[in-house]
């Protein structure tokens, strides 16, 4: 048999099919469970390897420490079918293994075989999709998508879930004008594409076009923001375009109503949290006991440390933010320690982004959080141009420089905070936020040239 893109598949069951086709689309959507859908595609035919397969391949690219045991035991069940699983199920498989090793680097390079023979293998490009994100490769995350587009037809029912991973590819690689008309592209039918939407908001994000990032996110609330995995990040951005216009009280109340307490549950949302009460700390805002109730919340990210150097540091804000310093020691202790173990012992991947990045910025920011500027500064100053090589996204990585610019406002280094504010008028507009940085720094709007 095949799907209804034409990729080899050994089930028999219709039934089946139809279940693992609507895990697939709520893998791209964010709408609902995908391991629900599976259970019962599996239950039509238990003997299916790739259904097993991708139950593993939706858990691991949540970046859940809690939930590799369950990805490990779905790939187990796979295995004993292998033998007559057609050749491309064999391949997802063995991705999915690597990326059970924490190689992604090494299972997207096997999705990427699979896209070679099936460019419309859809399972192959949304989990290669999610991990080049994860590692922070922008080439990957426009290239990979821009290899198989010109091989979807428009009419097929998951070509705007193509045209968001598109759109977030050309965003990340600072291609902003045509990632936007992408975006758009997507959204422009009756598909919900939260992908899409998101990525225009960074389009949007990095050119300081924070008012029309309101409206952007408002206008399609709907097709984000109700029974959607993406929602937690989708309100983060919103509370990011009040925070360029410094409307704190509002980004504030979003956090209470929809970022942080129980809106969040996995790694993936309270990095969001602890990001946002991050960024309102450093403006002078007093989050009261949140901090304290995010730290309480995050599920053992010592136990945990050293699966994601991403995770780790945004867990480190929470423990930092909430005045648990003998936690915040342990989680670093616990980090440095999984990063210096053989690699067979450690996921590879993310040892290194621990080594080059993740330890380093942790140890940044608990100099500043004890009040060492200098040391801050000299940390995490060097890091802005490697700090894409563990993960996440432009507008979220702008957490060093707002900390950096926190920083050189306490005269430490007021050199810094010009050239950082310099460059940051260079990519976009004179906004509030920026013009707090320079009056905290002690420049002078005006010295701050444009492009």
């Amino acid at each position: 048999m095949q799907d209804s893109r034409g990729c080899p598949i050994r089930t028999t069951s219709p039934q089946a099919l139809e279940h693992f086709e609507r895990a697939l689309w709520r893998m791209l959507s964010f709408f609902g469970d995908p391991v629900a859908d599976l259970d019962a595609a599996i239950a039509a035919d238990p003997a299916w390897s790739l259904a097993h397969t991708m139950q593993a391949d939706f858990m691991l690219t949540l970046t859940e420490p809690a939930l590799v045991p369950k990805a490990r035991h779905a790939l187990e069940a796979a295995r004993p079918h292998l033998g007559h699983a057609t050749q491309r199920e064999q391949l997802h498989f063995a991705a999915a293994e690597l990326a059970l090793a924490g190689r992604w680097r090494d299972a997207s390079a096997l999705w990427d075989l699979a896209l070679r023979d099936q460019p419309r293998d859809m399972l192959a490009l949304i989990c290669a999709h999610l991990f080049d994100f994860y590692r922070g490769d922008a080439r990957s995350l426009r290239a990979r998508v821009a290899r198989v587009l010109p091989d979807w037809p428009a009419d097929d029912a998951l070509y705007p879930y193509v045209l968001g991973m598109y759109a977030f590819g050309l965003e990340e690689c600072n291609v902003y004008p045509q990632a936007e008309a992408v975006g758009r592209r997507a959204v422009a039918g009756d598909a919900k594409v939260p992908w899409a939407i998101h990525a225009v908001a960074h389009v949007m994000e990095m050119q300081g076009r924070h008012a029309e990032g309101m409206s952007w996110l408002v206008s399609r609330h709907a097709d984000w923001a109700v029974d959607n995995g993406l929602s937690v990040h989708n309100w983060w951005h919103l509370a990011l375009f009040h925070l360029e216009s410094l409307q704190t009280e509002t980004a504030l109340r979003l956090y209470d109503e929809s970022i942080g307490g129980s809106s969040a549950s996995v790694n993936l949302q309270w990095l969001d949290s602890a990001a946002l009460l991050w960024r309102l700390q450093l403006l002078g805002v007093d989050v009261g006991p949140r901090w304290t109730a995010l730290a309480a919340a995050w599920a053992d990210p010592i136990a945990h440390a050293g699966y994601y150097a991403f995770n780790d540091v945004h867990a480190l804000l929470a423990l930092l933010g909430s005045g648990d310093a003998a936690r915040a020691d342990a989680l670093l202790v616990a980090a440095a320690e999984r990063a210096s173990r053989a690699p067979r012992e450690a996921a590879p991947d993310n040892q290194a982004m621990a080594v080059e990045v993740g330890l380093p910025m942790m140890r940044g920011l608990v100099d500043f959080s004890r009040g060492r500027m200098r040391q801050c500064i000299d940390r995490l100053l060097p890091l802005r141009g490697i700090a894409h090589h563990f993960g996440g996204s432009h507008a979220q990585r702008d957490l060093i420089d707002q900390t950096l610019l926190a920083a050189a406002s306490n005269g430490v280094d007021c050199g810094v905070g010009r050239a950082l504010l310099n460059e940051r008028r260079c990519a976009k507009p004179l906004t509030p936020l920026t013009e707090h940085w320079a009056r905290r720094v002690g420049v002078s709007t005006g010295s701050i040239q444009p492009d």
